[in-house]
């Protein structure tokens, strides 16, 4: 039971050329590609298309951020009809290239160098999903033979994690899961949560040559910025054991400013988007009235704000914390099947500051942790990459795993 490099490096080339951007077509179509490859490999197959109508209606959907009008599920079970053991859970879908002048070449055309493949999505996470896919090709003939476990592909996962919602309300689970995101091989164990915040900011409207006759927009947002640099400096002052080597765990950033729609008007509206980091353990509810008491309270201190209030909404995803129990013994089992494949020391256990699928698995009782290639600093940025020496050892990890089973 080796794993074929050579196929390896194939087989991620060929999951980085489908540029399965987040709501596109391509996000489609690469669920029927690997659910034809995941056929070969000898599993049994169930790729359904989600009725996004219920899971929308549902309390606990975890939101978007871009446009869907259709999705596909997609799991493989080597044993059907029988209880799962290990789930080794991957997203299919990636973020848009962003500028194209800042890539050495296209995003989508991968290319190895000095041991890294360059590409989008390489990194995050179909590295990950190629060391998955690798270690269910190095069972072989033995793919009947070794304990139960699942193949699960997600949509969504980058605008708040539709596909794996959408998976488990299926009824796909096991008794313990892991997602090879981009740890650098490293145990993470907990993921802080992130939330999507849009604010807007009221001014009134006037010619720019009697600027002093209105209220600019921009002018009025500038006191709530300050406040929200407060709050995000108040918040990372304690911070979780497991996230306690990150400068700032729990980010707050606004990522996105509009306003106005002329040079020579004072703008009488202001939008300001933004992520809202949450502790590991962390009522999302509880976070989203302690911005929204921070902005009203700073508005309250504005001579144009007390009157007319900005208003604060929750669009996009709903990112919760979620972790590994301390101490659970499959944390122990994945760091020791590392260092019987390096023969070195076990990896280090740490926390994220992004959030994940993870808190959706450990939410429906199913054990669940990062381990995989890349380092999540190259995700998302141009000429994003993964080491593919990260990525063989991660698929011999899984081989190790599968073989043995969740103990």
């Amino acid at each position: 039971m080796t794993v074929d490099h050579d196929a390896l490096v194939r087989t991620l080339e060929d999951l980085v050329a489908v540029p399965s951007v987040g709501g596109t077509a391509d996000e489609l179509r690469v669920q029927h590609v690997l659910a034809e490859r995941l056929g070969d490999l000898g599993l049994s197959v169930d790729l359904w298309p989600l009725d996004l109508d219920a899971l929308r209606a549902q309390d606990a959907y975890p939101g978007e951020e871009v446009e869907r009008t259709a999705a596909w599920g997609l799991v493989a079970v080597s044993h059907p009809g029988e209880d799962v053991g290990l789930v080794l859970s991957s997203h299919v879908d990636v973020v848009p290239p962003g500028d194209l002048e800042a890539w050495s070449g296209e995003p989508f055309t991968p290319v190895v160098a000095d041991g890294q493949l360059v590409g989008r999505g390489a990194c995050d996470m179909k590295g990950g999903l190629a060391a998955s896919l690798a270690a269910v090709a190095a069972l072989g003939a033995d793919v009947s033979r070794v304990p139960p476990f699942a193949v699960h592909c997600t949509i969504g996962e980058e605008d708040g994690g539709l596909g794996a919602y959408g998976t488990l309300v299926r009824g796909h689970t096991g008794r313990a899961c892991v997602i090879p995101e981009p740890t650098a091989l490293r145990l993470n164990t907990a993921n802080a949560g992130s939330l999507t915040f849009r604010l807007e900011v009221p001014g009134l409207a006037t010619h720019g040559s009697t600027a002093y006759a209105g209220v600019s927009a921009v002018d009025a947002y500038l006191p709530l910025h300050a406040a929200l640099a407060a709050l995000s400096e108040r918040r990372n002052r304690v911070r979780e054991p497991l996230l306690d080597h990150l400068p700032v765990p729990y980010p707050l950033s606004v990522g996105r400013v509009r306003a106005g729609d002329w040079a020579s008007s004072v703008p009488d509206l202001l939008v300001a988007e933004g992520r809202y980091g949450l502790r590991v353990e962390e009522d999302p509810a509880a976070a989203r009235r302690e911005l929204e008491e921070v902005v009203a309270e700073a508005a309250a201190a504005h001579p144009w704000l007390r009157d007319h209030p900005p208003v604060v909404t929750w669009p996009g995803g709903r990112f919760g914390g979620g972790h590994l129990p301390a101490g659970h013994p499959f944390g122990h089992q994945v760091a020791a099947a590392h260092a019987r494949v390096t023969g070195g020391s076990q990896p280090p256990e740490v926390g994220a500051p992004w959030g994940s699928d993870l808190r959706q698995y450990a939410a429906a009782g199913v054990p669940t942790l990062h381990y995989g290639p890349g380092d999540v600093r190259l995700a998302h940025g141009p000429d994003e990459s993964v080491p593919l020496a990260e990525v063989v050892t991660a698929a011999e990890v899984f081989v190790d795993l599968l073989r043995a089973g969740v103990a």
